[in-house]
């Protein structure tokens, strides 16, 4: 790190402990110390201070020197995004790749009963700053709709609804088409609250039937990963996600032989990103395996 102080929660956040908020509802709990005294919300540090969290010693490192990765994951249903379930049921968490020193930070949530794109980061900055709402990143949904949708229910959504929690709306809305009486949208919305998406349909009289997260930011959610598995982003694509939050890039250091070998699932790591166009077949989820 450099002379200059900079806010507890940033510093730890940046280690991989876990986002900013985490990092701040752990201060708060007492569970971080500095120079051996208990910390408290609006400490900042400097290189030469000493940190641990939960009584472990935690070395501080300028931003520079942190490398930043992420990794594309495609949640299937049924999975939580806990790092524990006390029931046993399987989490998002269980299928990631094992960091040494760090940990993989979920960059926003899905229900139980949704799939499709989640990105994890060890950077709780980056992490911090695509799920804060100033930021307005587009999360894109793939939305099979049971019911008949008429045109004002959509002119609704998009204008604007009031939900339990405040008003919510979509930006964008296109039709897909369908069989019966389920008919396929994609729609866009800013913001992450819980179960938004299903809300703003149920606020017409409409049931979502499945839901797909098919982008996140810039990021698309393609066939590098199946259900169930995970991929790691480009050195650009990082860079352009980090761009999308308003942090300048960072280079990463080759990885250890040892490093090579933990992430050898990764076949396909610099193949681009595929842009979804507008009006063809939406992804309608991958089978069941």
């Amino acid at each position: 790190m450099t002379t200059t102080s900079e806010k507890l929660q940033k510093v730890l956040a940046r280690a991989g402990l876990g986002s900013r908020r985490e990092m701040e509802a752990a201060i708060a709990d007492g569970r971080v110390k500095v120079n051996g005294s208990v910390a408290t919300l609006g400490d900042r540090v400097e290189a030469r201070d000493r940190v641990s969290f939960d009584d472990r010693p935690i070395t501080l490192r300028a931003a520079e020197e942190v490398p930043r990765r992420v990794i594309m994951y495609n949640k299937p249903e049924g999975e939580l995004c806990t790092r524990k379930d006390p029931e046993g049921r399987r989490t998002v968490f269980d299928r990631l790749p094992r960091l040494k020193g760090e940990r993989w930070i979920a960059i926003g949530r899905l229900d139980i009963n949704t799939s499709g794109l989640l990105l994890f980061t060890t950077d709780g900055e980056l992490a911090n700053r695509l799920m804060h709402p100033s930021t307005e990143i587009e999360r894109e949904y793939a939305v099979r709709v049971m019911g008949e949708v008429k045109r004002e229910h959509v002119v609704a959504m998009v204008e604007g609804v009031m939900l339990e929690d405040g008003p919510a709306r979509f930006s964008d809305v296109q039709e897909f088409g369908g069989e019966g009486i389920n008919t396929w949208f994609h729609v866009v919305i800013m913001e992450g609250r819980n179960r938004e998406v299903r809300r703003l349909w149920e606020s017409q009289g409409l049931t979502v039937s499945r839901l797909k997260r098919v982008r996140y930011g810039n990021i698309f959610l393609d066939k590098r990963a199946k259900a169930g598995e995970w991929t790691e982003l480009s050195q650009d694509e990082v860079d352009d996600l980090a761009g999308l939050a308003g942090l300048e890039s960072r280079k990463v250091p080759e990885l250890t032989p040892d490093e090579k070998n933990r992430w050898s699932r990764d076949k396909n790591k610099r193949r681009p990103v595929h842009t979804m166009k507008r009006g063809g077949k939406p992804d309608r989820g991958d089978k069941k395996r």
